[in-house]
């Protein structure tokens, strides 16, 4: 078991760190991130909108992203690395029974909307497979990027209300909205053994290994640990700032929030879920996929031992 007892600051510190940049999309999944950046991080940050692609352009030192898009951008930046595991996202698949939806066996034959290439669409996949079908059996209509600040997201409860799509994959809080909408109309499925989003935080192998850059990282992921654990003892006092950021109201914040942990860690088995996806992205980008060696190194726990103040494990 992780010890989750935070050691106290050391005075190096409290001494001026290396100025970073920090970027991360602004979902509900972000939280750690943006509270660690406005109140436990020594030095005045902002937190940059955007994922893992601020990194590999050179427009952040730090970055979040799912799991599903290391494996793509990491293919062509091998440098990229997995440092902490902010937020593990328990996914629902919201659909409508008036459709005749009933089990996810029923979902054959059905149109379902969710954003191509993404989390989501592998959390469609992978519940498929459960019940022997397969993104063929089903029609998949893509989520347009729009400028509402959350890529078209926002839209997909009223496409499902209205009729237009039969079910939505996706992360919270649209799953919020859609049940609501939908009343005694909607079923769920979720299966937390199957998929969980782990949302991770990225650097790069080279910024780890200057040394003043990786002390400045290492006082991060140290505030995004302390973070964490604020936001477990006490969530509601960091609402409104999450609030503020992502866009999205205290309601679907609350609603959200029993699907969502903050682990403090890099989950045990990392590297069995990037094993076991790389096989999906690669049939998508006509790859083959990746040993589980070469998956190793896209992980470094030293980061987060450090910060924690334990012992360095590469």
């Amino acid at each position: 078991m992780l010890d989750r007892t935070l050691p106290e600051p050391t005075a190096a510190v409290d001494e001026p760190l290396t100025p970073i940049s920090v970027s991360g999309v602004y979902w509900i999944e972000l939280a750690p991130v943006l509270v660690a950046a406005r109140d436990f991080y020594p030095q005045p940050l902002t937190v940059g909108d955007g994922g893992i692609t601020r990194i590999t352009s050179g427009e952040a030192d730090l970055a979040t992203n799912a799991e599903t898009q290391l494996l793509r951008e990491s293919v062509t930046n091998s440098d990229l690395r997995i440092i902490m595991t902010v937020t593990e996202g328990f996914f629902r698949i919201v659909g409508r029974r008036s459709a005749g939806i009933e089990t996810p066996a029923d979902l054959k034959g059905k149109t379902i909307m969710l954003p191509r290439k993404t989390s989501a669409n592998y959390f469609l996949v992978a519940m498929l497979e459960t019940v022997g079908l397969t993104e063929d059996d089903v029609n998949i209509i893509g989520l347009a990027k729009e400028k509402d600040g959350q890529g078209g997201m926002a839209q997909m409860s009223g496409y499902l209300a209205r009729g237009e799509v039969d079910a939505i994959s996706i992360w919270e809080p649209e799953p919020v909205n859609a049940i609501e909408q939908l009343g005694d109309d909607a079923i769920l499925f979720q299966d937390r053994d199957l998929y969980r989003e782990v949302f991770n935080l990225h650097a790069r192998a080279q910024d780890l290994a200057d040394p003043e850059k990786r002390r400045s990282i290492v006082a991060y992921v140290r505030a995004v640990a302390e973070a964490s654990e604020a936001l477990k003892e006490e969530p509601t006092r960091y609402w409104d700032h999450i609030s503020d950021i992502s866009g999205f109201s205290l309601h679907e914040i609350e609603q959200s929030w029993p699907e969502l942990e903050f682990p403090v860690q890099i989950i045990p088995d990392m590297l069995d879920v990037l094993e076991r996806e790389d096989v999906w992205v690669a049939k998508e980008l006509h790859r083959a996929p990746r040993s589980r060696e070469e998956l190793a190194k896209l992980i470094d726990r030293s980061v987060l031992a450090e910060a924690l103040g334990g012992h360095n494990d590469r």
